[in-house]
């Protein structure tokens, strides 16, 4: 029997296309796009604005419905969201009325079979992860962009979902605040093994945080390129080994900006 590879593949998108009604066009977002994720890889899609990089995300989230195409994670088609698959967005979108532990524990609210002590635990356990189990009775309003990132993110891991969707996280923090965050990220990925789907405009930050780049180009967003990142980690955003591989990244990048310009 012949291997298949996509058979194996974590989380599988094939033949994906979307259209949305503007008010004057109707706008092509995705166009036959494909996509094999293999379990516990970090992938990251970049490309410019309008390239469909969250629309693709939201789909695979189960947000979106597809006009064509499919997505599978684990063998199992994507009809909807589920607890397996869970969105860490650019807001960290969390409840001013709870305290830091207790917006954690409320992702755990849909978790079937655990008691109130159970939950409270694993939200220790994530905000530990996360670096702020000092901070757990602080009130939202209390922390810095970068610590309400964090909350967020411990709330997205607590569930314990196999994919991790991030679309564009860091996007609205300082430089400082994301260079940690990327330490944070590449060590909470390793200790976890979650598969990780990162959406970015930033080239460095991709090219830091993935084992593989994929580029995509709009009208309509297609997959006109992959890279891989073969390097070690831990691995620093500005670390000259990763120079070579982000100023190739940037020229394909920029190509597909220009030719956009010209049309």
């Amino acid at each position: 029997m012949n291997f298949n590879p996509a058979a194996f593949s974590k989380l599988r998108a094939e033949g994906i296309s979307k259209h949305f009604n503007g008010k004057r066009t109707k706008v092509h977002a995705l166009d036959n796009v494909s996509l094999n994720i293999a379990d516990g890889e970090f992938v990251c899609l970049i490309g410019p604005s309008g390239c469909g990089k969250s629309t693709l995300l939201d789909i695979i989230a189960g947000l979106t419905k597809p006009d064509a195409g499919s997505v599978a994670a684990d063998g199992h088609t994507v009809d909807g969201p589920g607890r397996d698959r869970l969105v860490l967005f650019q807001e960290p979108a969390l409840f001013p009325w709870l305290s830091v532990l207790g917006n954690v524990m409320f992702s755990l609210n849909l978790t079937p079979g655990l008691a109130n002590a159970q939950r409270r635990e694993t939200a220790h356990r994530f905000l530990k992860m996360v670096g702020l189990e000092a901070f757990e009775r602080s009130n939202i309003h209390e922390l810095s962009g970068g610590m309400k990132q964090r909350v967020a993110l411990a709330r997205a891991l607590a569930p314990n979902p196999d994919i991790l969707l991030m679309d564009e996280p860091f996007a609205a923090l300082d430089a400082m605040t994301r260079d940690q965050l990327y330490g944070d990220v590449q060590r909470i990925w390793a200790e976890t093994g979650k598969t990780i789907v990162f959406v970015t405009h930033n080239v460095r930050e991709a090219v830091c945080l993935g084992d593989r780049v994929i580029l995509m180009s709009p009208r309509p967003g297609r997959i006109v390129q992959e890279f891989k990142i073969p390097l070690p980690r831990d691995r620093d955003i500005n670390d000259v080994q990763l120079a070579p591989y982000t100023s190739e990244i940037a020229r394909a990048l920029k190509g597909i900006v220009v030719g956009e310009a010209a049309e």
